[in-house]
């Protein structure tokens, strides 16, 4: 059996700095990685019959789901890094001394007993968070397709008809632009703190680093939360949509294929997360290209009993429907579609080198899903109209047979390509599932670490893997079961409502948690040359986000509290636009909501209810926060107290791993291999490179 790394040295997926000069650090960061790969093992290099047997691989199975004893275990010198000499934590045992915000050199046991009894150690939380037993194994491409695959699915392909049907076209290419430069700022923000610091738990870090502890436990559950819900909703809608292929076997067949795909992917590994989800949204970047230049070829071509068709559908129903409270709505739908283009950040922690991934990921995905959603959805406006009777008869947001994709191909009459297109529907919900539980997962573990879970939740094994939480959120999935029920919908709208406006919380955090970065930043005599990325949009543009987020909020409850009238099917229109049989469709005049669900709204009891479904996660979200507060007495953090040391990664230096590239020395023995350069270094380097490049091409480096 090999031997295992020495117990008092940290793993190569550990990522430190040293406040230490240049010679001097690459000799210790060397001796430090190098540890703990014993170069000269007479046991790992000798082959032996035995080792070949199949109790040999049964026993090395079983122990890759046991905890690593020397990955964990960084000299505490390593960990804080420059500056925190100031603070006297020791991390030992499981006992802190002195938090990041507090002083003096008392014990966590005085402090106590000082308050009461309940006492959070900020800086021990923003140590285990920076030295994360996860395995660092994602590269460029895998966070890209992370963050797209955890986008693209139900909000694109299935709610974007009851966005159509609330607003218009016109509205609903005006309201995903919006919620498109919003996220830019967002995205931007979270981008300079996720290079800055690629720590476990990413935002919901942030928040208790630089806001305060009880928003970050809030916010931390939150997200948790929103992905435990989104997990057997997403199986709940890949079991209809198979639906419409075969109506006679029961959806709890599906549910069970679905989960025990979504969860072995996640037992695979982080490496095999991404390269599923790499190969996922692939598929579905190739149907949304394809159905633009479908979309194109019908619009010109027309249908085969009408001919060209242009703009017919923005004069006639209308470009606009349900005036500003339609424009309004959408809103709020358009960003639950947006969903899951922060996960990119939550990949940090797990990212190979995250000051070279992370800035192309975080500008290329934006870039991407916000033309994949605003060049698709105008022609969905183009080729269908707003008032449709197929919009109209979804059973829930999960209805695959109302999506306004399958509705235009249905409609040019062209028989194998609706098929098609349920199929990449049945991928993405799949897709979507799958970054549930590693975006729960992920969360669980870090609140764990930051003593704000049961630490059990914590566990993480040999091979990177929370293996425990991604435990606990694939039982979850377990609820995928309801879809049996005669009525799921309201099962649906009643979970999507607990955390139906996590999203745009976890956003405003991030902007939040930005600004208040920057002015400590500052306040601590820092200089923005030391940060290896800065946010394009920069400080103002946290601002607006964070303004724009609070508008969206506003339009939420205003929609939910008055919502718009139903809208009552035309008969004649079925007979129009319909190609399916008589009698296929069952049309309920229902209320599009933010979620993408659909409330019935008969009398002021059902405007009572549609109000509590569609605001309900918020008093979820004030209640985390109060409770903590209270209980744990937290402050907010001052300026002058933030951590900004520990887990930070130095903007000179670049650290990779290449645990299966070929080559000889280091590399080929599956040691890590990294390189030092200054910033200076870097910035010469990357002069260098631009300078050869014609102006097209440094302007789309800048921007993606």
């Amino acid at each position: 059996m090999p031997k295992m790394p020495k117990p008092n040295t940290p793993h190569p997926s550990t990522a430190t700095t040293l406040n230490i000069s240049g010679g001097q650090r690459s000799s210790l960061l060397r001796r430090d990685f190098l540890s703990s790969y014993p170069e000269d093992d007479d046991d790992s290099n000798s082959t032996t019959a035995h080792s070949h047997t199949p109790s040999h691989y049964v026993q090395s199975w079983v122990n890759s789901f046991r905890r690593d004893p020397g990955r964990r275990i960084t000299p505490a010198t390593v960990v804080h890094g420059v500056g925190s000499s100031k603070r006297s934590s020791t991390i030992a045992g499981g006992s802190s001394r002195g938090g990041g915000n507090s002083g003096g050199g008392s014990s966590r046991e005085e402090k106590e007993r000082h308050i009461g009894g309940h006492y959070f150690d900020l800086h021990a939380a923003n140590v285990n968070t920076a030295n994360t037993q996860l395995s660092r194994e994602l590269k460029g491409r895998h966070l890209q397709m992370i963050a797209l695959g955890g986008t693209v699915g139900t909000g694109l392909f299935v709610v974007s008809g009851s966005t159509l049907t609330a607003g218009g076209p016109a509205s609903m290419l005006l309201a995903y632009a919006f919620i498109g430069g919003m996220l830019y700022c967002t995205m931007q923000a979270l981008g300079e703190l996720a290079v800055a610091f690629p720590v476990a738990g990413s935002f919901s870090a942030y928040s208790t680093r630089f806001l305060d502890p009880a928003l970050g436990f809030s916010m931390g559950w939150n997200y948790a939360l929103q992905w435990l819900v989104c997990l057997p909703l997403e199986i709940i809608a890949g079991s209809m949509t198979v639906n419409y292929w075969r109506e006679d076997i029961h959806r709890s067949v599906f549910v069970t294929v679905f989960l025990v795909a979504i969860v072995v992917i996640n037992l695979v590994g982080v490496r095999g997360y991404g390269e599923a989800e790499f190969c996922f949204s692939i598929l579905k970047v190739i149907a949304v290209i394809g159905f633009i230049l479908l979309g194109c070829v019908i619009n010109i071509g027309g249908f085969p009993d009408e001919g060209y068709i242009g703009g017919r559908y923005w004069k006639d129903p209308g470009a606009f429907n349900n005036g500003f409270k339609g424009f309004c709505t959408i809103f709020v739908t358009a960003a639950f579609a947006f969903t899951g283009i922060e996960l990119v950040g939550l990949a940090a922690a797990e990212a190979v080198n995250p000051r070279k991934s992370l800035p192309t990921a975080i500008k290329q995905v934006f870039w991407r899903i916000t033309l994949f959603y605003l060049i698709s959805l105008a022609l969905v406006g183009l080729l269908v109209p707003y008032n449709h009777p197929d919009l109209l008869g979804a059973e829930s947001f999960a209805d695959a047979s109302s999506s306004p994709f399958v509705i235009a191909i249905e409609s040019a009459g062209i028989a194998i390509l609706p098929g098609i297109m349920n199929a990449v529907i049945l991928v993405a919900v799949v897709s979507v599932g799958n970054s549930a539980v590693f975006g729960s997962s992920r969360t669980l573990a870090a609140l764990a670490d930051q003593g704000q879970a049961p630490k059990i939740f914590g566990y993480v094994d040999r091979r990177g893997r929370p293996l425990i939480s991604i435990l606990i959120v694939s039982a979850f999935g377990l609820l995928g079961y309801l879809a049996d029920l005669d009525q799921p919908s309201e099962v649906l709208n009643w979970l999507l409502a607990a955390t139906g406006l996590s999203s745009i919380f976890t956003w405003a955090s991030i902007c939040l948690a930005h600004i208040r970065f920057r002015k400590a930043w500052a306040v601590q005599g820092h200089s923005l040359d030391e940060l290896s990325y800065l946010s394009q949009a920069g400080v103002t543009g946290s601002w607006i986000g964070l303004f724009l987020n609070i508008l969206v909020l506003i339009a939420q409850f205003w929609t939910a509290a008055w919502p718009i009238p139903p809208t009552l099917p035309d008969p004649d229109a079925v007979d129009e636009f319909s190609t399916a049989p008589e009698g296929a469709r069952r049309v309920v005049p229902t209320v599009p909501t933010g979620n993408g669900s659909g409330v019935t709204i008969n009398n002021q009891g059902d405007v009572v209810h549609n109000f509590f479904l569609q605001c309900s996660s918020v008093p979820i979200i004030v209640l985390f926060w109060a409770g903590y507060k209270i209980w744990f007495r937290t402050k907010v953090v001052r300026l002058e107290d933030i951590d900004l040391d520990t887990g930070r990664r130095r903007a000179g230096v670049v650290y990779w791993n290449s645990h299966s590239a070929g080559g000889g020395g280091a590399r080929a023995r599956g040691l890590p291999v990294f390189s030092l350069l200054t910033k200076q270094e870097l910035e010469w380097e990357r002069e260098r490179e631009l300078r050869g490049m014609p102006r097209w091409k440094r302007v789309y480096r800048y921007l993606c």
